[in-house]
């Protein structure tokens, strides 16, 4: 089976082709274009969701084009069509799912529709053939969630932010201190020569319940960066350090107190996993830190290759491998969705703080 993946959700657009071997389930890329949009955003220091839109029009159908090329496939012999259709920037999802619904018509393919997150959550069962169930900590630019992988389609959510994602944070701080976007890689850079005990910064919600919250943590940095301006190098990389650790600290927490719950939900499962999926978790530090966690509770750490944290249309396209051989596929009739909850079934609140 090989399926054509679209991801147009923000500022990467992408095409792919990826093949499941319907004996055993495993997959296998056979081509990933990736497009991002960084240079366009970075005057602005965050994404400008008409800029983005207007650039997925203009390079898309050139990129599944190079993927098909790469793949050394006609259009014609792809087995569906799968695009994301949420959640994300309404205008980049357009662009995507009208391209992929065309494509799907013109070929007599099946379309289906798939939820960005959900995306993110199948990563590892193409990279690593891992089984259901797990759980996830999903950490991206617009999400922030601990989640029960319980099987495809059925996703139980532990917790939260109640205020900014993840990503949007490091975005936010790295804008804050001076530092070039994309700010999660260049705020890691940073962080390695500072002193993470230099200055001392809060860990919202440690220790309560399992949702996040990030926006008393990016008050408090703006506060010391303030109190030692005009900053030097040694000041970006002191507060980056202290950042990263107190962001590091957090997630630790919450990973720690998950794990029992997943053992008390599934206690046949032998060998637990802890998946980390999302462009924050190409973060080395948090890494390793949430590795060891791991080690000591005896749980499996898997995370994707670093190319396949950060938004990519291979894990698109293998979502939509699974769910096509299940025998499921989508209305071409669909719309675009800029919120998508991955647990439809219980109420709670998203990155932006209202109810999902």
């Amino acid at each position: 089976m090989r399926v054509l993946g679209i991801e147009t959700s923000c500022d990467e657009t992408a095409a792919a082709i990826v093949e499941r071997n319907d004996m055993t389930g495993n997959g296998m890329i056979l081509s990933n274009i990736i497009l991002s949009q960084a240079k366009d955003h970075a005057p602005y220091g965050g994404v400008v969701p008409e800029i983005a839109a207007r650039a997925h029009i203009e390079i898309l159908d050139e990129l599944i084009k190079k993927a098909l090329e790469k793949a050394n496939i006609a259009i014609r012999n792809i087995d569906a069509v799968a695009v994301t259709s949420g959640p994300g920037l309404i205008g980049g999802l357009i662009v995507g799912l009208m391209t992929a619904k065309a494509i799907a018509f013109a070929t007599k393919k099946p379309f289906i529709a798939i939820n960005h997150l959900e995306g993110h959550a199948l990563t590892v069962r193409l990279t690593n053939q891992l089984p259901f169930p797990y759980l996830l900590l999903l950490i991206s630019g617009g999400h922030t969630q601990m989640l029960m992988v319980q099987d495809l389609g059925k996703y139980k959510c532990l917790g939260t932010t109640l205020d900014d994602a993840l990503g949007e944070t490091f975005d936010k701080t790295a804008r804050l201190l001076g530092l070039p976007y994309p700010g999660g890689p260049a705020l890691e850079k940073a962080a390695a020569s500072g002193n993470p005990d230099r200055i001392p910064l809060p860990r919202p919600l440690k220790g309560k319940k399992l949702d996040f919250s990030f926006s008393g943590l990016k008050t408090a940095v703006r506060k010391a960066a303030i109190e030692l301006s005009p900053l030097k190098q040694q000041n970006i990389a002191d507060i980056s350090a202290a950042f990263q650790m107190a962001i590091t600290d957090i997630l630790v927490d919450k990973v720690r107190r998950s794990l029992p719950l997943f053992r008390d939900a599934f206690p046949d499962i032998e060998n637990p996993a802890l998946v980390i999926a999302g462009g924050v978790a190409a973060n080395k530090a948090i890494r390793s830190h949430l590795e060891k966690v791991c080690k000591k509770d005896a749980f499996q750490f898997v995370a994707p290759p670093f190319e396949l944290c950060t938004d990519n249309a291979a894990m698109i396209a293998w979502a939509g491998a699974e769910h096509h051989a299940r025998g499921e596929q989508s209305k071409i009739d669909i719309a675009p969705r800029s919120r998508w909850p991955l647990d439809e079934k219980n109420s709670f609140k998203d990155s932006q703080g209202a109810k999902a």
